[in-house]
């Protein structure tokens, strides 16, 4: 074997002197350390200041989101109520309207039954029993008749026509009644025409 190739044991390598390693002086570690993103710890995580910003605008454009939903909730709610109290709306005022028309009828039935005649008449008790069942359908439908005989003059339920002068009732008292007035809950259907004492 020529020396060229021949390996040399580990007792014949020479150790090369390394060159020590200089130690940054403090200042240089100072401007490292501000030259590296500063890290934040949370919970055992550590982040670094752009993440920390990054999650900072992710909580407001959450919290901005979550405004905008309970906005968008709000306005649904009143909506949603809204249209079912016009709803609600309509169909009274459809009730109202079609029971008004059948008023003429009921007026006719009435006048009937107070006419003058043979109350054992056969013609007379099918007109009464009649008037009494039409009385009950509107009943049903939630068609109250204003009281109005003997009871204080009210301009929100009543018309008056006439005014008399009368002893056996007080000042303002209706007297008597021309034509029933008729409420469906809170909607007027019909004022009462009725007569006035002074």
């Amino acid at each position: 074997m020529s020396e060229e190739t021949k390996q040399p044991t580990g007792e014949e390598v020479e150790e090369t002197p390394r060159e020590p390693v200089e130690e940054p002086a403090p200042e240089e570690t100072a401007e490292k350390a501000e030259k590296k993103p500063k890290k934040k710890k949370e919970k055992g995580y550590t982040f670094t200041r752009e993440q920390v910003e990054q999650m900072e605008l992710a909580a407001k454009q959450l919290e901005s989101v979550k405004d905008q939903f309970v906005r968008l909730t709000a306005e649904y709610e009143n909506y949603r109520k809204r249209t079912a109290k016009e709803k609600d709306g309509l169909y009274q005022d459809a009730r109202a309207d079609t029971v008004k028309e059948f008023l003429a009828v009921y007026d006719n039935l009435e006048r009937a039954c107070a006419a003058e005649g043979d109350d054992d008449s056969p013609h007379k008790k099918g007109l009464i029993m009649i008037f009494h069942q039409y009385q009950e359908i509107l009943k049903k439908l939630g068609v109250e008749e204003i009281e109005a005989l003997g009871q204080p003059f009210d301009p929100e339920t009543m018309n008056a026509v006439m005014h008399v002068d009368d002893e056996n009732f007080g000042e303002n008292v209706v007297a008597q009644v021309f034509q029933a007035g008729f409420r469906l809950g809170d909607k007027m259907v019909r004022h009462a025409i009725v007569q006035v004492a002074n």
